[in-house]
């Protein structure tokens, strides 16, 4: 089919290029759009324009020196692309990481979905006309983004997460600022409720909009606040446990309590204001509970594994996030494949745009949340 920014087939039906450079598309992603007036018949995802073979990278790197890549796999949820990749490696080699370090983890992880999850939902609000929350989000994505830094000394992408525990152990008085930063946040998200999630125009524009039932988002493989706003109480942290999540304690937010229908873009919009409070709440544990000890485990700085395979997986911000590993028994990976949600997120809009208004394209694919690298890797 001809790549042309508009075409007409027939009489009545017209191809329009959503993207990829668009501002609701958030990256490089185009959307063929099949149009009837302004009623779409058929849309074809066109992924591909951030594709970095990083999979294949991972043959050509030693095991410590691919870490950084991870960072680039979802460049808003890097903390969680380092945590699993760190989990497969260290499943190969039978390191027991610290509990002080796994501590460590959890809290820049909740962190990482908190500024995730400010992102998603003010570019969703900016996306439909109401620019202040945007700022209002993004506000507070630099309170959190000043913790990161402390943590870890980076902003965006992270490299934080190593073989055994995590590269850097917390200053002094960190602690007390995190809980300083939490008292705040838990106040901002009401104040943000009021200036959006409760105003009539944003609401009408997502509810009943790009519903997704719940058998067709386990069909799709969706994750994350997709997956569990159609109705599906899964999560990862707690249905298949790691690092230290078993000990603390967090409610799995689901859709069908929310105005509107369970599976709509307002269901998955409220699961992330939702998660936000839920991980507020784990990290408020965590750092209470910070146990004294090494941050990080012996491990040699160049490790060789012996063969085997394995498979590791995290509640990344858009869901399971999983790292397919296979050693040879060299210093480099035999073969890696990363398992995304986005991708997946992708893959249901064929099925579920046609009937939707351009406008309301807008709206569902905001909703969705996906982040152009994570697709195409």
């Amino acid at each position: 089919m001809s790549r042309m920014a508009v075409e007409t087939l027939d009489n009545e039906s017209t191809i329009v290029n959503m993207g990829p450079q668009h501002p609701s598309t958030h990256g490089v992603i185009n959307l063929r759009l099949q149009l009837k007036g302004e009623v779409i018949e058929a849309v074809d995802p066109n992924v591909g324009f951030l594709h970095r073979s990083i999979e294949k990278i991972a043959e050509l790197t030693q095991y410590t020196g691919f870490i950084p890549y991870t960072d680039r796999i979802d460049y808003l949820g890097a903390m969680f692309g380092n945590m699993g990749y760190c989990m497969a490696v260290e499943k190969l080699l039978g390191v027991e990481v610290p509990r002080r370090a796994q501590y460590m983890r959890v809290i820049a992880c909740e962190l990482n979905r908190i500024i995730n999850h400010l992102i998603a939902c003010g570019t969703m609000s900016m996306d439909l006309g109401a620019f202040t929350p945007f700022l209002h989000g993004i506000r507070e994505r630099e309170k959190v983004n000043d913790m990161m830094e402390k943590i870890c000394g980076a902003r965006l992408n992270y490299n934080y997460m190593r073989f055994g525990g995590v590269s850097l152990d917390y200053m002094p008085g960190l602690d007390k600022e995190i809980l300083a930063f939490l008292d705040r946040f838990e106040r901002f998200l009401p104040e943000f409720n009021r200036l959006i999630t409760g105003n009539e125009i944003f609401v009408q524009r997502l509810l009943h909009v790009g519903v997704i039932p719940k058998e067709t988002a386990i069909h799709y493989g969706l994750g994350g606040p997709n997956l569990r706003a159609s109705g599906v109480d899964f999560d990862v942290r707690r249905d298949y446990p790691y690092s230290v999540y078993p000990e603390f304690s967090f409610d799995v937010v689901t859709g069908g309590h929310y105005p509107g229908e369970c599976g709509d873009s307002y269901a998955r919009y409220m699961v992330r204001i939702d998660e936000m409070r839920q991980s507020a709440r784990l990290v408020r544990q965590a750092v209470e509970g910070l146990p004294e000890g090494e941050y990080l485990a012996k491990v040699a700085r160049n490790p060789v594994p012996p063969k085997g395979e394995v498979y590791s997986k995290v509640e990344s911000v858009r869901g399971e996030m999983g790292f397919y590993l296979v050693s040879d028994g060299t210093d480099k990976p035999y073969r890696l494949k990363v398992r995304t949600s986005s991708f997946c997120a992708m893959s249901v809009m064929p099925e579920i745009g046609p009937g939707l208004m351009v406008a309301d394209m807008t709206a569902f694919f905001g909703s969705l949340d996906v982040v152009a690298p994570e697709v195409d890797r």
